[in-house]
């Protein structure tokens, strides 16, 4: 599988291809970089726009064969003269982000609160490649280098930025330089942000669900706006192992019986490549309920957990069969906790609403609802 650049990459190329036009005074259509994951990088440079004092210019985001919704997007430099130059001992570079790159509005990031998006790593990349010139060149001034995104305000409303507090656009990101074709990484990474952040803010309890059919459910049951939680996708063992990383004292899952019957099989990864048997799951826990051959066959054939919820409610047995699944659930979840965070659990249906309680969830939920109000 091929892999692509980050958009980290693409802000130092295009900063690096800026800063040599404006300090040669020649035009620039192709340049290299290397990324801290110590693969070369080749961008074509578009755009060019020269003036006296001031160059600038863009890569187009290639994300490989893992593309994500940066993939196609300009990401532009512009590379600058002080407005009073004078030889310095070193070069310097001041680096900031323009239009279509965020700012940071909440604790808990990488950058602190005011500063534009742009992660610690690309800012690094963009200083190394633009002081890289600087060196050949004999240049020992000032630069300041803006990189900006004109599709990024748009693109961001399609990223967990609005979520973590970064507005007006998107993040320049990427830690190695590369995109490699593997989407959980980088979901995981956004988790790991998410928990950082609410740490940050002073929680010591984080709410968590795997997807907005949690935050729906939440705010017209409980009116908990969810929001304020993390998304941890198919990734609940991860996401329990962070939570203790990042030392919350508790942690309620909130989530539909489709993902949460696969913990009741010690299944910590819901994703269905990872692993299935919800309804032999579901019929495990209907036979101790006391459930007949027939009302066992029936659950087997259902295609949705929602069906075979059905299937209980007509047999009678739902109450009892999700009181052995919670304790399943349970019984999982605090194996992964290991005894270092107090964990909780919300079970239900789209259909039938509530299927199951753990003991605590509701302390733990009256808790968040006070919690940094």
């Amino acid at each position: 599988m091929r892999y692509g650049f980050t958009t980290g990459s693409c802000a130092a190329a295009a900063a690096k291809a800026a800063a040599y036009m404006l300090l040669t005074g020649r035009e620039k259509t192709k340049i290299t970089i290397e990324t801290p994951k110590g693969i070369p990088y080749t961008a074509q440079i578009l755009r060019i726009c020269r003036k006296e004092r001031e160059v600038s210019c863009a890569v187009e985001k290639d994300g490989g064969d893992d593309p994500d919704i940066t993939t196609g997007a300009l990401i532009c430099a512009k590379v600058s003269l002080p407005q009073e130059e004078g030889r310095e001992a070193l070069a310097r570079v001041v680096i900031d982000g323009g239009f279509g790159v965020g700012r940071v509005t909440k604790p808990g990031l990488d950058q602190p609160v005011g500063n534009a998006a742009i992660n610690h790593v690309p800012r690094e990349m963009i200083e190394r490649e633009v002081l890289q010139v600087c060196q050949v060149l004999d240049y020992c001034g000032s630069l300041s280098v803006e990189i900006s995104v004109p599709e990024g305000e748009h693109l961001a409303e399609r990223t967990f930025n609005p979520r973590l507090g970064i507005i007006g656009g998107i993040s320049i990101l990427g830690t190695s330089g590369i995109v490699e074709p593997m989407s959980s990484r980088a979901l995981l990474e956004t988790i790991r942000v998410e928990l950082n952040q609410k740490r940050a803010m002073g929680y010591s309890i984080v709410a968590v669900s795997p997807g907005n059919y949690g935050l729906d459910y939440m705010k017209r049951t409980y009116g908990y706006d969810l929001d304020k939680s993390v998304k941890c996708s198919n990734f609940i063992g991860d996401t329990i192992d962070m939570a203790v990383e990042n030392g919350f004292e508790a942690m309620l899952l909130t989530g539909h019986i489709g993902k949460l019957i696969k913990v009741a099989g010690g299944i910590m990864n819901t994703h269905s490549r990872e692993g299935d048997c919800r309804m032999e799951l579901i019929t495990s826990s209907a036979l101790s309920a006391g459930a007949d051959a027939d009302t066992a066959r029936q659950i087997l054939s259902c295609v949705t957990t929602e069906e075979a919820v059905n299937v209980l409610k007509k047999a009678g047995l739902c109450e009892k069969t999700m009181e052995l699944i919670m304790q399943k659930i349970m019984f999982y979840l605090n194996k992964r906790a290991a005894g270092k965070i107090a964990v909780a659990c919300i079970l239900y249906s789209n259909e039938h609403g509530g299927l199951g309680e753990s003991a605590g969830a509701a302390e733990l939920l009256a808790r968040l609802k006070e919690e940094k109000r």
